[in-house]
């Protein structure tokens, strides 16, 4: 997909990569973008970077995890700008806690994680099924497919959201519908650098891990990877590498991973 003329939804937009997609979709001549995020006064400042760019955009409030919040985003992206072509469903949630973590940081942790690209395909699929066309973003992570020694409910709804993805590839592909999972390790977002300056266990190894790249490196990726309509966007290439090996030999993979993260004195 070509995101000139396109009509783009995202969550999660009002800053790190979810902003610098929409600035980048934006560049590309996007038809129209709606920049969607808990925090409205962040979005507008999205929005308003794009109109002065001589871009279409509008920010609106929405809960990523709210079913009737991203239905919303639809109709009125609809009513501004035309049907949906692509639907990012980008928020995140991390805790940094381990398999004992609170009852409400699991739950939300599912709900943001997993639930928010459940409900992103449930609003934006009638559309995109009668049209023959569409696209489906859904921001997962390298820890959907590499793990994050130190934060459970983190690595296991990544994992699932990466499942989640390949299922609705397999089954809405032969209708048209494309279909890719954002796998990113560390970027320089609000979400890892307070954990990096704290010395947590589980940014610290995603830092390690691989160089920490820029939101707009990240943005660059994915339209590079919508074009080619790749089902695994990955903007750290190293990724595709490990999690080769990591198939090969899951027991030497994870013990490598208690050697190399010192899990074991956790």
């Amino acid at each position: 997909m070509e995101v000139t003329g396109r009509v783009v939804v995202l969550t999660g937009a009002a800053h790190g990569i979810g902003a610098a997609m929409a600035r980048r979709f934006a560049a590309e001549g996007a038809a129209g973008v709606v920049v969607s995020d808990l925090d409205l006064e962040a979005a507008k400042e999205v929005v308003a970077g794009i109109t002065a760019s001589g871009g279409a955009a509008i920010a609106r409030h929405a809960d990523a995890s709210s079913k009737e919040d991203l239905k919303m985003l639809v109709s009125e992206a609809r009513a501004e700008f035309g049907p949906v072509d692509l639907f990012c469903s980008n928020a995140g949630a991390a805790f940094g806690t381990g398999v004992h973590a609170a009852d409400e940081q699991w739950t939300r942790s599912w709900a943001i994680n997993v639930m928010q690209h459940v409900h992103a395909a449930q609003v934006a699929l009638p559309a995109m099924l009668s049209r023959g066309h569409g696209y489906l973003l859904i921001t997962a992570s390298g820890a959907g497919l590499l793990g994050t020694p130190g934060d459970a409910p983190y690595s296991v709804t990544k994992h699932a959201a990466v499942g989640l993805a390949e299922w609705l590839a397999i089954t809405y592909r032969p209708r048209g519908v494309r279909v890719s999972a954002l796998c990113p390790l560390g970027v320089r977002t609000a979400l890892l650098e307070p954990g990096i300056a704290a010395g947590h266990p589980a940014a610290l190894a995603i830092a390690a891990a691989a160089p920490l790249l820029e939101p707009e490196d990240v943005a660059e990726s994915v339209v590079h990877g919508l074009a080619s309509e790749e089902f695994l966007i990955l903007p750290h290439e190293s990724v595709r590498e490990t999690y080769a090996r990591k198939a090969a030999g899951l027991d030497e993979w994870i013990d490598r991973t208690i050697l190399e993260t010192g899990a074991r004195k956790r």
